[in-house]
């Protein structure tokens, strides 16, 4: 029984560690997830941050084409975006208070209808319910200096708040958040 043991051993020993060695991760999705922080003071804590997926160009004509003009759009890809604020803000006449919600848009040629909604954990905008809206609020397009391959957001610190560009193909959009205070 020990000369069976002492051989079966090794062989179990050695199958366990070429499973855990041949272990076959998948591909980087094609549309990563990535997060945006709005930290405006590095010894303080955040005030918000957005979870969105990031899709890319591929020669594909973006806004008006992938992404239709007038259309409610989950802001990326797979799962709608998501924001978390940690303060509350004013988003155009809006209050919002702490906590987290869905990030809609809808894009058209000079402007951009945003969507603050208050479902979440939702995929894409399939489930996009109006009557959840808590703000909607129109900012107008801007064209980028060289073009944005794979769809970008970040914070820009501002005196009053902070301010989310999202970029994508030729197009970004500026959308403020002002403290309430």
């Amino acid at each position: 029984m020990k000369k069976v043991f002492l051989l079966i051993f090794p062989l179990l020993f050695f199958a366990a560690q070429e499973d855990l060695l041949g272990q076959n991760f998948p591909p980087m999705d094609d549309s990563p997830m990535d997060l945006a922080m709005a930290k405006p003071f590095k010894d303080k804590p955040p005030v918000a941050r957005v979870i969105y997926s990031r899709p890319q160009m591929k020669g594909r004509k973006i806004f008006g084409g992938l992404v239709p003009f007038g259309e409610v759009w989950r802001t990326g890809a797979n799962e709608a975006t998501e924001l978390t604020l940690y303060e509350s803000f004013t988003i155009g006449d809006f209050c919002l208070d702490p906590g987290t919600y869905t990030l809609y848009t809808i894009p058209q040629k000079n402007s951009w209808t945003i969507i603050i909604n208050k479902d979440t954990n939702v995929w894409g905008a399939f489930s996009y319910k109006k009557e959840k809206d808590l703000a909607r609020v129109q900012v107008k397009t801007n064209e980028v200096a060289a073009p944005v391959e794979i769809l970008s957001m970040i914070f820009r610190p501002e005196k009053n708040g902070v301010t989310l560009l999202i970029g994508w193909e030729k197009t970004f959009v500026e959308i403020p958040f002002k403290y309430v205070r």
